[in-house]
């Protein structure tokens, strides 16, 4: 008996690093590909939708998609700030584009203005740590690389987000991180906010800022909200307060979605609700579109993606694969009615686990915007049919099933 017993223990083990393996070698031959693929790569050009503001409530809403417009209009706010200045991100690039936030941030502080800088340690462990050395009178969070062991739920999650608020009068959020890639390569969108709105996005960082407070980093004033306004919301995942409403945000709109749903996103990992609303929403006669990059900066994460195209073409949701480009947008716009945009990619990491920011607006304007930019990268994009994907290589197939226990972890 004990004998079997050790030799079923045996088998186990060495079917498990059996399948490791596997699956080590195809991440491995994957990435080696996308190397091999990206070597002399033709300039990106892509189509865009130059800025437009709009009125949304009491709030004005500007869209952008192209990076370099938005880091103008980002670094001319900082360079007017003359009360504080609220700037977070994910990555934050040494280059010349990051480079010339740091100089705007440092000429500000040294102006009088009080900023405050949140930035991702992980994210940034590729740029020499030199660069964030800052002056003392800019205040800097940065978040941790290893969070506390106790309490792993509350004190997991990057710092996913990416905010500016200057003056309490104007704020930032949407995809772009900051970098000189992101200006001219990368297709994201991005919004500026006036009114009352900006104060969603500083009650943001003033909380997330609050939650790490010290003796080395005094917390901000909570001065709570000026005003109640029904067309724009701002949502917020915290895990540390084990908090997580962009997901149910979305989930409620597809469940209200009559005509159509429109999505953009880099990364499309959905959990199993997910996949359910989005094809009962297409299996009611709603027009569910989705533009996915054909080729992401992770391709790893394109092969875990691949392994929900095929339950999502059949329950008639249309694909629509971006070319020549990243898309790294995370937005969506229903009926004509809402939008989203914000930090959030419809996979586990953002929806479950990162510190996330997405705005959630019903202005019949902006949906409008939002329909003019899909529709604009939807002229750049090459729709993916089941029959297509149906007649897939069989290699493919195969990488996509050794891959697909990872689809929990992203």
């Amino acid at each position: 008996m004990r004998f079997r017993r050790t030799t079923v223990g045996s088998v186990v083990r060495r079917v498990a690093l059996g399948v490791a393996a596997v699956q080590g070698a195809t991440m491995l031959t994957l990435v080696a590909i996308d190397q091999y693929r990206k070597r002399g790569r033709p300039p990106v050009h892509f189509p865009r939708v130059p800025p437009r503001s709009v009125t949304a409530g009491s709030s004005e809403v500007t869209l952008y998609t192209y990076g370099e417009d938005l880091y103008r209009d980002m670094l001319d706010a900082i360079g007017q700030a003359r009360s504080r200045v609220f700037f977070e991100s994910f990555i934050w690039k040494g280059d010349t584009v990051g480079q010339a936030f740091k100089d705007a941030l440092v000429a500000a502080a040294d102006r009088g203005v009080k900023v405050y800088v949140a930035y991702d340690h992980f994210a940034n462990l590729v740029v020499r740590p030199s660069f964030y050395k800052l002056p003392s009178n800019v205040a800097v969070r940065r978040h941790p690389l290893i969070a506390s062991p106790f309490r792993p739920l509350r004190n997991s999650g990057r710092d996913h987000r990416k905010i500016l608020v200057v003056d309490d009068a104007v704020g930032f959020v949407g995809g772009y991180n900051v970098g000189s890639l992101y200006a001219t390569d990368w297709r994201d969108t991005h919004a500026r906010l006036t009114g009352d709105a900006v104060w969603e996005l500083q009650n943001a960082f003033i909380d997330y800022w609050n939650l790490y407070a010290s003796r080395r980093r005094a917390s901000l004033p909570d001065l709570g909200g000026h005003s109640w306004h029904a067309d724009l919301r701002v949502h917020r995942n915290v895990p540390r307060n084990l908090v997580y409403p962009i997901r149910a945000m979305y989930l409620e709109a597809f469940d209200r979605a009559s005509h159509h749903i429109y999505l953009t996103h880099a990364y499309l990992i959905p959990d199993a609700d997910m996949v359910r609303a989005l094809v009962r929403a297409a299996r009611r006669g709603v027009d569910v579109r989705i533009i996915v990059p054909a080729e992401s900066n992770h391709i790893v994460a394109d092969w875990v993606s691949r392994g929900f195209y095929g339950v999502l073409l059949r329950g008639g949701v249309r694909l629509f694969l971006y070319q020549n480009a990243m898309v790294h947008a995370k937005t969506a716009t229903v009926d004509g009615q809402w939008s989203t945009i914000g930090t959030a990619n419809l996979d586990r990491l953002s929806l479950h686990g990162n510190y996330e920011i997405n705005a959630e607006i019903y202005n019949e304007a902006v949906a409008r915007q939002m329909e003019t930019i899909f529709e604009v990268d939807s002229s750049n994009t090459v729709e993916l049919t089941w029959e297509v994907w149906r007649a897939r290589h069989p290699l493919a197939k195969v990488s996509e099933a050794v891959l697909s226990p990872f689809r929990p972890l992203l």
